[in-house]
C-alpha cells in the first residue's frame, strides 16, 4: 500500500500553460505524471488551455481520464501566458499546495529535473529558480543570438534585482503558494516572469537555483510565440528597474 509522504514533504503543483499545443501535449504530460508518479510528495499538474483552436482541450480531457494527477483550466479565448499563470496559482491555493512549479508546455524544461526543486523546497526556499547559468547548467539547441542575449541581459538583471539568482528570466522555477497569493499580478505575456520576481523582491525571504539544461523546440511543435523587440526588452527591464529603484508594487497584506 502506497504510504502518505512525511509531514515535513512539502506538497506542490506543476502549471503548465498550453495553447495550440496538439502536437506536444501527450508527451509533455506523459512524461510529467511519470516524475510525479516516482515522488513521495503530495503533487499534481495543472495544465491550462488556453483558447486553444487546435486538438489540444480534447486532447487534455482524454488524458485526464487517464492521468489521475492531471487537472485541465479551460479558457474559452486565448488570454495570455501570464493569465494562464494566474489560473493556475488559484488552483495551487484552493487545493492547498505548497508550492506552484512552473514549466513549459514544450520539454525545453526536463521533467527529470523536477526532484531537484524539492531538495530545495525541504530546505524551506521561497523562491526557487532553474537556472541556465549556474554550474552544470547549459543551453543545448538555442540559437546563438537568442543564447548571447539572455545571458546579457540576465547579468543586468541580476544586478539591477538584487537578488542572489543568475537566471531572473527562466520560467522553470516554483514559489511557495503563500507568496504568489499576496502578489498583485497583472502581466499577461512573458514579462509576468520579471514581474513576478519583481514583486517577490519584497516578500520572499530566501532564494535557490537549480542548474538545468534548456533545450531547444523539437520540429514538428508550434513555433514559440516570443520575440525579442524593443517592447518586450522594456516590459522586462522596467520591472529590474523598478526592484533597483526600491518602487514597491501594490500587494496583498
Amino acid at each position: 500500500m502506497h504510504q502518505p509522504p512525511p509531514a515535513s514533504s512539502p506538497s506542490f503543483c506543476v502549471i503548465i500553460p498550453m495553447y495550440n499545443e496538439e502536437a506536444g501535449a501527450e508527451a509533455c504530460v506523459a512524461a510529467v505524471c511519470a516524475t510525479l508518479d516516482k515522488l513521495p510528495n503530495r503533487s499534481a499538474l495543472c495544465a491550462i488551455d488556453d483558447g486553444s483552436r487546435d486538438r489540444t482541450g480534447e486532447i487534455l480531457a482524454r488524458l485526464a481520464a487517464a492521468h489521475p494527477k492531471l487537472s485541465v483550466a479551460t479558457h474559452p479565448v486565448n488570454r495570455g501566458y501570464g493569465s494562464a499563470l494566474r489560473t493556475g496559482i488559484s488552483h495551487a491555493a484552493q487545493n492547498g499546495f505548497d508550492y506552484a512549479l512552473f514549466m513549459d508546455s514544450d520539454l525545453t524544461n526536463d521533467p527529470a529535473d523536477i526532484p531537484r526543486f524539492l531538495a530545495e523546497m525541504r530546505r524551506g526556499a521561497d523562491v526557487i529558480k532553474a537556472s541556465r547559468f549556474a554550474g552544470g547548467s547549459g543551453m543545448q539547441g538555442v540559437p546563438f543570438r537568442r543564447a548571447v542575449v539572455s545571458r546579457l541581459g540576465n547579468r543586468v538583471a541580476r544586478l539591477l534585482f538584487g537578488v542572489s539568482v543568475r537566471d531572473c528570466t527562466n520560467g522553470f522555477r516554483a514559489v511557495r503558494v503563500s507568496l504568489l497569493a499576496r502578489t498583485n499580478l497583472r502581466e499577461n505575456g512573458f514579462a509576468i516572469i520579471v514581474e513576478e520576481l519583481y514583486q517577490l523582491k519584497f516578500l520572499a525571504r530566501s532564494y535557490a537555483e537549480v542548474p538545468v539544461i534548456l533545450t531547444s523546440r523539437r520540429q514538428g511543435l508550434r513555433p514559440t510565440s516570443f520575440s525579442y523587440t524593443p517592447a518586450i526588452f522594456w516590459k522586462y527591464f522596467r520591472y529590474a528597474l523598478k526592484a533597483r529603484l526600491g518602487i514597491r508594487p501594490e500587494q496583498e497584506k
